[in-house]
């Protein structure tokens, strides 16, 4: 059950360049410590907290940095963070969906619309880009020397709707509410993803060429690194020309 997956393609080519490690861990360090405030500091009771902590450790997250976030959250002044959303057009007609958690909404509000204004998007009201994106549950592995013919037939049976080989690195994908089914056989067969969630897949992608998808790809390198925002998703193609030409 091989498959193109459009996440892998519009994500992980670019992955080694947006890696940084400071700002992986301080979207996953606000993410700890809103499951640990809303469900509680016992993982194995807080899905959320638990699939946290996973992404946590799948980004080689030290355990003492997990424990303290998770400590913060449930002492008297943690701080309040509210989950937001933004939707738009980058350059060149390029859709974008954009997911934060804040502690100053009018902080992340001036701070996207600052940067839709100055990179010549089209900043849009909430809703009217929502049906050009799917959410879904994507699943990152490393292959570590486990079948994977064994584990095509699992995940199948669990819900998968493709898996994806690149290199030594599996995708996963499935539709939302097949999530936790394919997470629990993961955790059954031993294997601990590297990343874990439910994306906003795009139905198409759009194609560009290398100077306008550079222009599109610098202006959501500016949104990535705000630290109240925690995704961005967008439906432009990956291409081959486009990718080589950021190495």
């Amino acid at each position: 059950m091989s498959g193109h997956s459009k996440w892998s393609t519009i994500k992980r080519k670019k992955g080694a360049i947006d890696a940084k490690r400071g700002k992986i861990f301080t979207k996953i360090i606000k993410e700890i410590i809103i499951a640990a405030r809303e469900g509680g500091s016992d993982a194995e009771s807080n899905a959320r907290l638990r699939l946290a902590i996973q992404n946590a450790k799948g980004a080689n997250m030290p355990k003492d940095n997990i424990e303290r976030a998770i400590k913060k959250a449930t002492g008297a002044d943690a701080a309040s963070y509210l989950e937001t959303t933004f939707e738009g057009y980058a350059p060149h007609g390029i859709a974008v969906f954009i997911e934060c958690l804040t502690d100053n909404n009018n902080r992340t509000v001036a701070a996207v619309r600052s940067s839709f204004n100055k990179y010549g998007g089209n900043l849009g009201t909430n809703g009217s880009l929502s049906f050009l994106f799917e959410r879904k549950g994507i699943f990152t592995i490393k292959n570590e020397g486990f079948s994977l013919e064994d584990l095509e037939l699992e995940m199948i049976e669990a819900g998968a709707q493709s898996i994806d080989l690149d290199g030594d690195t599996v995708t996963i994908t499935c539709a939302k509410e097949d999530f936790g089914n394919v997470n629990k056989k993961l955790i059954e067969l031993g294997i601990e993803p590297e990343e874990a969630g439910l994306k906003r897949i795009p139905n198409d992608t759009k194609k560009l060429d290398v100077e306008s998808g550079k222009k599109v790809l610098k202006f959501i390198d500016i949104l990535e690194d705000d630290d109240d925002i925690q995704f961005v998703y967008h439906n432009l193609e990956m291409t081959d020309e486009l990718a080589a030409a950021l190495e």
